[in-house]
C-alpha cells in the first residue's frame, strides 16, 4: 500500500519513520514533508491545507491511505473533501474535529458523555484555568494563580482574537493518552508525560511542547487501557450519535487529581511531541491500524504492549515561543544519530546542500531503553552533538520519573 503522510513537522516525521518499517508499506510519500521525512520517501510541495491539491497528489501517487497529521486542516474539513472523492483518510472529519477545534463544543460532549473534567467558571476568578476556544498551536492555555496572572493571560488571549474559556484550576501530575478510533471502538496506543512551559523546572510561557517521556509511573499498557476505556470509549458515542462518528486518533490530556483523573481537553490527532516518544515506544505494525481504523472497522485489532521506554527533548531556536530561527546552519545531527537515539525533523529546511533551522521547534531527539533512565542517557548523550547558535532545550525533561533520577 501507497501511503500519504500531510504535514511537516516533528509528528509526521514520527509518523513516517513508524510507517517505514511496515511490511505492508509500498512506497512512502508525504506532503510537504522536511528534510528528515526525505530520507524516507519522497516529498511534494503540497499545502496541508489545499485539498485539491492533496486529492490529485493522492491520485497521482496511487495513495491507498492518506494519514493527516496536523490539526488545522483535520478541523478545517480537508479530511472531508478527500473523502468524498473517494480517497481513504486517517482523521477524523471537520465535526468530529471539533472536539479540538472548540473547547465549549468539548465541554458539552464531556458532560453528555459523563467524562470527569474540570469545571468551568461563569467568570473569571484566580486562581483559574483561561483557554482559547480555538485552535492556538498549544499556546492557548494560561495558568493563573494570581490576579496579576490572570490580568496578563487575558491581555494575551483576547490579543488572538477568539472567544474565551475559564475552568477551575485542578493540580496534580499530567498525563497525555492516545487511542486509535474506529467511530465506534478506541484501541489504547500509548501515553506520556509531556512538558509545556519553556524552561526548567515549569518556568515561563507555555509551549508547543518541549519534550515528553514515556512509559509514566504507574500506567502500563493495561493501566493506560483501562483509562481508554473509562474515558475515551464514552466520548466515542457523542460524535456518533451527532452523525459525526470519531475516526482517527483521540488524545486525552488528563490531570491525574486525588479525586481521579479528569479530562483537561480532548485532541483530534497525536501529539506533538509525545508523537516523537509514543511511536517508538510502540511495538506493533502502525499502518495495518491505521488502515482499519480509516476504514471504519478495528473489530480485529488489538495492540500489543507499549512499555518499551522512550524520552524526547525538543531543540527550540533562542526567541521560541514568541520567535523563531530561519535560515541559520545546524551541525551534529549525524553524530547525535550514531549514539542510536532517533532525530526528528520539526523545524529545518535544505538551503543548498546545508541543513538549517526553519522554525520555533526544530529538532525532537529521541532516546529509547530498557528504562525511562536509560533512555533518557541516550537523549541527552545525542542532544550534545546537535548545535547552532541560539539553540535552546531543557534540561530536565524526565528527570524525576520514577528511577531515572541519577
Amino acid at each position: 500500500m501507497n501511503v500519504l503522510v500531510v504535514g511537516s513537522g516533528g509528528r509526521e516525521h514520527a509518523l513516517a519513520w513508524k510507517l517505514s518499517q511496515s511490511r505492508q508499506l509500498g512506497e512512502l510519500h508525504a506532503a510537504p514533508g522536511n528534510p528528515g521525512i526525505s530520507a524516507l520517501g519522497t516529498c511534494h510541495p503540497v499545502r496541508p491545507d489545499d485539498a485539491e491539491g492533496l486529492l490529485e497528489l493522492a491520485r497521482t501517487v496511487d495513495a491507498g491511505l492518506v494519514v493527516i497529521g496536523p490539526e488545522a486542516p483535520l478541523v478545517a474539513g480537508v479530511a472531508d473533501e478527500l473523502r468524498h472523492a473517494g480517497a481513504s483518510v486517517f482523521g477524523p472529519t471537520a465535526a468530529a474535529a471539533r472536539i479540538e477545534g472548540s473547547k465549549s463544543f468539548a465541554k458539552e460532549v464531556m458532560l453528555a458523555a459523563g467524562v470527569p473534567t474540570a469545571a468551568t467558571l461563569l467568570a473569571p476568578e484566580a486562581p483559574c484555568v483561561l483557554k482559547v476556544d480555538g485552535l492556538a498551536a498549544g499556546k492557548g492555555v494560561f495558568v493563573c494563580r494570581t490576579d496579576a496572572e490572570l490580568r496578563e493571560a487575558l491581555a494575551s488571549a483576547e490579543a488572538l482574537g477568539q472567544p474565551l474559556v475559564f475552568e477551575e484550576l485542578l493540580e496534580g501530575e499530567e498525563l497525555s493518552v492516545f487511542a486509535l478510533c474506529d467511530g465506534s471502538r478506541a484501541l489504547a496506543v500509548g501515553a506520556a508525560r509531556d512538558f509545556k512551559r519553556i524552561g526548567d523546572g515549569d518556568v515561563g510561557p507555555n509551549t508547543g511542547g518541549m519534550g515528553s517521556y514515556s512509559p509514566v509511573d504507574g500506567f502500563d499498557s493495561s493501566q493506560v487501557a483501562k483509562l481508554v476505556e473509562q474515558i475515551h470509549a464514552p466520548v466515542l458515542e457523542q460524535p456518533a450519535r451527532r452523525r459525526a462518528p470519531f475516526a482517527g486518533v483521540l488524545y486525552a490530556g488528563l490531570m491525574l487529581t486525588q479525586d481521579g483523573p479528569r479530562v483537561l481537553e480532548f485532541n483530534c490527532r497525536l501529539g506533538d511531541p509525545e508523537a516523537q516518544t509514543v511511536l517508538p515506544a510502540f511495538d506493533e505494525d502502525l499502518l495495518p491500524g491505521l488502515a482499519a481504523a480509516a476504514a471504519g472497522d478495528l473489530s480485529q485489532h488489538t495492540v500489543a504492549a507499549f512499555d518499551r521506554a522512550a524520552v524526547t527533548v525538543v531543540l527550540a531556536a533562542g526567541t521560541y515561543p514568541e520567535g523563531s530561527d530561519t535560515g541559520t546552519p545546524i551541525d551534529g545531527i549525524e553524530e547525535a544519530e550514531s549514539t542510536g537515539a532517533l532525530v526528528f525533523h520539526a523545524g529545518t529546511a535544505r538551503l543548498g546542500g546545508t541543513l538549517v533551522t526553519n522554525g520555533g521547534r526544530i529538532h525532537g531527539v529521541t532516546g529509547r531503553g530498557e528504562s525511562v533512565a536509560d533512555a533518557r542517557r541516550q537523549a541527552y548523550a545525542a542532544v550534545e552533538r546537535i548545535s547552532w547558535p541560539g539553540m535552546h532545550h531543557r534540561a530536565d525533561i524526565a528527570a524525576d520519573a520514577g528511577s531515572t533520577e541519577t
